[in-house]
C-alpha cells in the first residue's frame, strides 16, 4: 500500500503580515480620527473640506514616513543585535569552550536527555563550530538569523500599508461635499475595512477568520473612537 504523503501547512510570512497589520491598523485609525475630529469642529463646508483633505494627506504622508522609518530602524537593530551576539558566541566557544559545553548540556538536559546523553551530543556538536554556534544562538539566546534585507522591506511594507489604510477613511471627504455625510460614510467604510482586514489577517495567520474580523473591528473601532474624542477635544 503506497504511503500517503504527509503535508504540513505552516505560516511563513508572519513578519510581513505583522508589518501590514501595524501599518494598516494605524493608517485606518489615525487619519480617520483626524478627519472626523476636524469635520465636527469646522463650520463652513468648503473650508472644512479643504482643510480636512489637506490635513489628511499631510498626516498620511508624515505617518507613513514615520512608521516606515520605525520599521527600518527596528529591522536594522535586529540585524546588528544578531551579528553582535554571533560574534560573542564565536569568541566564547574559543575562549571558554568548557563553559559553553556546560551551557549546551544544560539546554539538552532540559529537553529530557540524560547527563551522559547530553555530554555525548555536546562532544559531537563541539566538533562542528559553526553548527555549535548556531545551536547556542537559537536555543540559548532564542535568536533566529534575520534577513539582511528585512529592514528595507519592513519600512516599505509598513509605510505602504499605512498609506492604503489612511486613504480609506479619507476617501468620502474626497467624493462628498457635505461633511456630515462624509463623516457617516467614513465611519461605515472604516468599520467595514477593519472587518475585512481582520478576516484576511485571520485567514493568513491560520486562526478563526470570523472571530479575527470582529475582534479587529472592535479593537480598531475603539481606538478610532478614542482618537476621535481626543481630536475633537483639541
Amino acid at each position: 500500500m503506497p504511503a500517503t504523503q504527509h503535508i504540513e501547512k505552516h505560516f511563513h510570512a508572519s513578519q510581513s503580515v505583522r508589518d501590514v497589520i501595524i501599518g494598516m491598523a494605524d493608517g485606518l485609525t489615525v487619519p480617520f480620527a483626524l478627519a472626523a475630529g476636524l469635520s465636527v469642529g469646522l463650520v463652513k463646508e468648503e473650508t472644512a473640506r479643504t482643510i480636512i483633505i489637506t490635513a489628511g494627506f499631510a498626516e498620511i504622508a508624515a505617518g507613513a514616513i514615520a512608521m516606515g522609518l520605525g520599521g527600518y530602524l527596528a529591522g536594522k537593530n535586529d540585524v546588528e543585535h544578531y551579528n553582535s551576539e554571533l560574534l560573542r558566541e564565536n569568541d566564547e566557544i574559543i575562549e571558554k569552550p568548557d563553559a559553553e559545553k556546560r551551557e549546551c548540556a544544560e539546554i539538552l538536559e532540559e529537553w529530557g536527555l540524560e547527563e551522559d546523553e547530553a555530554r555525548h551530543v555536546v562532544e559531537k556538536l563541539s566538533q562542528r563550530p559553526k553548527q555549535w554556534v548556531d545551536f547556542m544562538m537559537r536555543f540559548e539566546l532564542g535568536l533566529e538569523k534575520p534577513d539582511a534585507n528585512r529592514a528595507l522591506w519592513s519600512a516599505m511594507t509598513i509605510g505602504g500599508a499605512y498609506i492604503v489604510g489612511g486613504l480609506i477613511p479619507l476617501s468620502p471627504y474626497l467624493a462628498l461635499h457635505n461633511m456630515t455625510q462624509a463623516l457617516i460614510w467614513s465611519i461605515g467604510i472604516t468599520l467595514i475595512a477593519l472587518l475585512f482586514f481582520g478576516f484576511i489577517k485571520g485567514k493568513l495567520a491560520g486562526v478563526k477568520p470570523v472571530r479575527s474580523a470582529f475582534h479587529t473591528m472592535l479593537v480598531g473601532g475603539l481606538a478610532a473612537a478614542a482618537a476621535f474624542g481626543i481630536a475633537k477635544l483639541i
